[in-house]
């Protein structure tokens, strides 16, 4: 339905535009609620984005619903009756009057939440400043305190004292990192006027006074305290005895001269507690800083001590210098936002007249946070004050948002407005609105292209890995590394089609996957889908499963039919493993094609054109239980927890197979038994494979063996197994390579069969079972065998699970056997064989034939490679390397305009097309535009008479899809190769351009 589409009449004008008008605010409001977080903190606490957008999804449809039936209404009405001009314009005038109103008021809230939060940032910046602060000088004066009782044992509580000078100097040095925000400590003792001469013959020198020199401060340099006058007469006095070598200067200073060291001194010994003074220029550096006391007393001293008391008890004063200055600078360095923070500490302990203890003259933000500092004084009061250094940056986002919303509002008072005014040209405005439906449904093309550009980023590693695998076959590898190498090469590849089936997820859901009809080898493909679950039964020690095994068979429905024998009861030890198994013919009963005339009945006539094919897969192990065999082929269906979380999956893989067999006009069945296990069968007709068929697509697949080699015609082999089913599975993959097989059950018919001299034996096949079973018979077995008159003692073979687990514990001598790990395949069999067998392989010559072609045309080529990731170009490069070029990398489109800038000496270019700042095909565009240019306005002269300057530029991408390669052409790119290279496709590129010497 149109927005603009007229389908009836009736409802008044007022109530229309009341009813809008709130549509259009809700719409607003909730929009700008989802971009302030709003609702998804409100719904859901600050966490899962999922509920979110679930409920903004909900409401935003039930808006646009509303919106639509009063669009509707509106047009029924000013469709059936003219309204007055003028009220219009009245209408249009408080429209846009009202929301300039409230745009205004929503760009203040916003403008203010903002305010709001940069003062929220500032306190919690400027209280963890305050707090670590605290914390340090806490710790500090802690360990002045403790030192205070070391003093009070050491020194007074022993006679002859157990502290000097030396020791005080270097203990508080060693200990200096317990104080971290101290630049000394010092110990003045407590003296009568009485003990003052003979204070001063023990220490060697007078009491000096502090005064004069608080009144004259001098510079550091000039600071002389053998120069300083002896201190007047006192009642008493507390020359420092004690200090650390960075306040050694100290030393004989009578602290009780000093007008901020008196009164320190004397709240301290009549609190008990550490007393802070005021900030004051320190001597010697005249650098701002206060001074941390303690008193020593005599004795332990009760909580209830008067006054007098803790004067009578002193024995002198600890104190602790703090350089206030370097402490705080200490603490913004810790801090990694120092520089958007100007922080000052202030004394506010006279409140008229605080004294400034640490700040700059920096101008910064207009407000500022203020944190209280406790540093354990009750006496003295301490802020920190903090202010940004930058001043508040524009509201961006309210100015956005306000002038938005007020766009939109005269907008749609101007839409409103217009369509009074110009209700003839409905059906036009109607057209025009059916045009943007198409464009809004046309956006649903996106998502293909979004599928194509993830898929392209997970290909992009999968390449890399692939082309490791690639260089890595060129290397010294013997047969089993081969065949490991090339199978992860099948998989690497398998995952890459995975990827490419994402992309046709879309058509099954729409019902448009169609079915590719190609050439293909059924028995390559059964070795590659077997190959890939062979690493976690060999790890296992078993074929396949937990418990038994899994065999896979496929046969012509036409011989299923002629051989089916219906009174037969299955022999459950005549089995691959032994293991009793589901019969699989119980899979198949409920197949219709089967029942229409008689058992099987529709394939009871095959036909030339089609080949029909029934496929059995036999799994022992736990099986399906009962309940959940009816909804296996429902897709995410778990058949337990126990099972799903020991196997994994995602429990659609039954249901996909479904599909696909539907397609391939078969039908799919299955037979399970708990704890026994699950046999499922599949049929599928396809189309016979003729050169000549005009209605598929011929496609050869060249990477797989011949299912026959001639090298081996006319060889005998003899396979010892005694599990009937296992040995013919083994004869027949030895037979698919021309060999005549034999078969016996145990080591003694074995030997027999090889002495008669009916049949010459040329290789040995022996099960590992058999083997270990008894290795004094085996030794036996292969003494025997080397003592044959009548031709070459046959080469020995052992069939094995895991090659781990095999030992040749036997002493055998040089005549070890060899091992073939199972699964077998053909290639890997094939390769076995011709090793121990001493026959030439005949696949290689046409390899090394294309290896020696593209080194003939690379040889001493300069290339330059373009690619953003450091494994793709790994890989590139060593595949050109390969070959005999000279490969440079550079890691983004403008390293190769730079590179590739007249003049320079590349041969040709491989550019990848997705990077990053720069991709493929704007850096290419560049460098045409780059050689254009310079063609036009050099001389042939300037260059090494080179006319025209035109490098060869080849797009090196994963991309398989066909706009990518006209894109490429389009801005001037030369050829297409695909990753990771294959040397048929690189072999045809180049040659365009390299022509051999």
């Amino acid at each position: 339905m149109s927005l603009l589409h007229v389908v009836g009449f009736g409802l008044k004008v007022g109530h229309l535009l009341l009813v809008l008008c709130c549509w259009v605010v809700s719409v607003v409001y909730l929009n700008w609620f989802l971009s302030s977080g709003i609702i998804m903190d409100t719904k859901m606490g600050g966490g899962g984005g999922g509920g979110s957008k679930m409920w903004h999804k909900k409401w935003w449809e039930k808006i646009s619903g509303q919106g639509c039936k009063i669009h509707q209404q509106y047009y029924q009405y000013i469709g059936s009756k003219k309204v007055k001009r003028a009220l219009w314009r009245k209408l249009l005038l408080t429209w846009v009057v009202g929301w300039f109103i409230v745009s205004l008021r929503i760009f203040c809230y916003m403008s203010s939440q903002g305010t709001e939060k940069r003062k929220e940032t500032l306190a919690s910046m400027c209280d963890e400043r305050a707090r670590m602060l605290q914390d340090q000088f806490n710790v500090s004066m802690n360990h002045i305190q403790a030192m205070s009782i070391l003093i009070s044992t050491f020194h007074h509580a022993k006679s002859p004292s157990a502290i000097d000078q030396k020791t005080f100097a270097k203990y508080t040095e060693r200990t200096a990192f317990e104080r971290p925000l101290t630049s000394g400590v010092a110990y003045a003792v407590r003296v009568l006027h009485s003990e003052r001469e003979q204070f001063e013959k023990q220490q060697g020198w007078t009491i000096k006074r502090m005064d004069t020199l608080e009144q004259n401060p001098v510079h550091k340099d000039d600071y002389a305290p053998e120069a300083l006058e002896p201190s007047p007469v006192q009642e008493e006095y507390a020359p420092v005895i004690f200090a650390q070598d960075t306040i050694a200067h100290v030393i004989s200073v009578n602290v009780l001269s000093g007008k901020e060291d008196r009164e320190n001194v004397l709240r301290a010994r009549e609190s008990g507690k550490g007393v802070l003074t005021a900030p004051f220029r320190l001597l010697k550096t005249n650098r701002l800083g206060v001074i941390l006391t303690f008193a020593v007393y005599k004795r332990d001293l009760p909580s209830n001590t008067t006054p007098n008391e803790r004067i009578q008890a002193t024995d002198g004063y600890l104190g602790g210098v703090f350089d206030v200055e370097s402490l705080v600078e200490k603490l913004l360095q810790q801090l990694a936002s120092k520089q958007t923070v100007i922080v000052h500490v202030y004394d506010t302990t006279n409140r008229t007249h605080p004294i400034a203890m640490y700040g700059s003259n920096e101008s910064g933000d207009f407000f500022y946070h203020v944190s209280t500092l406790n540093f354990g004084d009750p006496f003295r009061k301490h802020e920190m004050h903090c202010r940004f250094k930058q001043k508040p940056p524009w509201p961006w986002v309210a100015i956005t948002t306000s002038i938005g919303i007020l766009v939109i509002a005269l907008l749609v008072g101007y839409i409103f407005h217009a369509t009074v005014n110009r209700i003839a040209k409905v059906e036009d405005d109607y057209r025009e609105m059916m045009e943007l439906k198409k464009r809004a449904e046309a956006a649903d093309v996106a998502k293909s292209q979004f599928l194509a550009t993830v898929s392209h980023e997970i290909r992009t590693p999968m390449n890399g890995v692939l082309g490791m695998l690639h260089m890595l076959m060129d290397t010294d590898l013997d047969v089993t590394q081969q065949e490991y190498v090339r199978t992860a090469q099948e998989s690497g590849k398998a995952l890459v089609s995975l990827i490419n089936e994402v992309l046709d997820q879309a058509k099954i859901e729409f019902g448009k996957l169609e079915l590719e009809a190609v050439l293909f080898d059924i028995r390559a493909i059964l070795d590659d889908v077997l190959s890939l679950f062979s690493e976690k039964s060999q790890g296992k020690r078993v074929e396949f499963t937990d418990k038994g095994h899994i065999f896979v068979t496929i046969h012509l429905v036409e011989e299923v039919v002629r051989s089916i024998e219906v009174d037969k009861e299955s022999n459950s030890e005549n089995t691959l493993s032994g293991s009793p198994v589901a019969d699989s013919r119980r899979s198949w009963e409920g197949f219709k094609a089967f029942s229409q005339e008689g058992p099987l009945g529709s394939f009871s006539s095959p036909s030339n054109d089609h080949v029909n094919l029934i496929v059995s897969v036999e799994d022992t192990g736990e099986g399906i239980p009962l309940e959940s065999q009816p909804l296996i082929f429902t897709p995410f269906m778990q058949v337990g927890s126990s099972i799903s979380r020991k196997h994994g999956g995602t429990g659609i893989g039954l249901s996909i197979s479904k599909c696909l067999v539907g397609l391939m006009n078969g039908e799919i069945g299955f037979v399970s038994i708990p704890k026994i296990g699950s046999t499922f069968t599949f049929t599928a007709v396809f189309t016979n494979g003729h050169r000549s068929s005009s209605e598929c697509k011929i496609q050869q697949i060249n990477n797989q063996p011949q299912s026959a080699s001639s090298e081996f015609e006319g060889m005998t082999a003899l396979i010892i197994d005694p599990r009937s089913v296992r040995a013919e599975v083994s004869g027949y993959h030895i037979q698919r390579l021309g060999i005549h097989v034999e078969m016996v059950s145990d080591l003694k018919q074995g030997l027999s069969t090889i002495s008669n001299g009916n049949v010459v034996v040329n290789m040995v096949l022996i099960e590992q079972e058999v083997w270990d079973r008894d290795l004094g018979l085996s030794s036996h077995f292969v003494n025997n065998t080397r003592r044959i008159d009548h031709g070459v003692p046959p080469k020995l073979f052992i069939l094995v699970n895991s090659s781990s687990s095999f030992k040749a514990s036997v002493n055998l001598g040089v005549h070890n056997p060899t091992v073939i790990t199972k699964p077998l395949r053909a290639s890997m069999l094939a390769a076995s064989l011709q090793r121990a067998m001493g026959v030439q392989n005949k696949g290689a010559p046409h390899r090394e034939l294309q290896s020696l072609s593209l080194r003939h045309l690379l040889r001493g080529r300069k290339i330059l490679i373009v690619d953003d990731n450091g494994v793709n170009r790994a890989v590139a490069a060593g595949a050109l390397k390969k070959y005999g070029a000279d490969v440079v990398c550079v890691s983004s489109g403008k390293d190769a305009i730079s590179s590739l800038k007249p003049p320079h000496q590349f041969d040709a270019c491989f550019m990848d097309i997705q990077m990053p700042e720069m991709d493929g095909f704007e850096a290419t565009k560049r460098i045409r535009e780059m050689e254009d240019s310079v063609n036009r306005e050099v001389s042939m002269d300037d260059f090494e008479n080179i006319t025209n300057w035109h490098v060869p530029i080849l797009a090196m991408t994963a991309d398989v899809i066909q706009a990518t390669h006209e894109e490429c052409l389009r801005c001037g790119m030369d050829g297409y190769v695909s990753k990771p290279f294959e040397a048929e496709q690189l072999y045809r590129e180049v040659s365009r351009f390299f022509q051999s010497s």
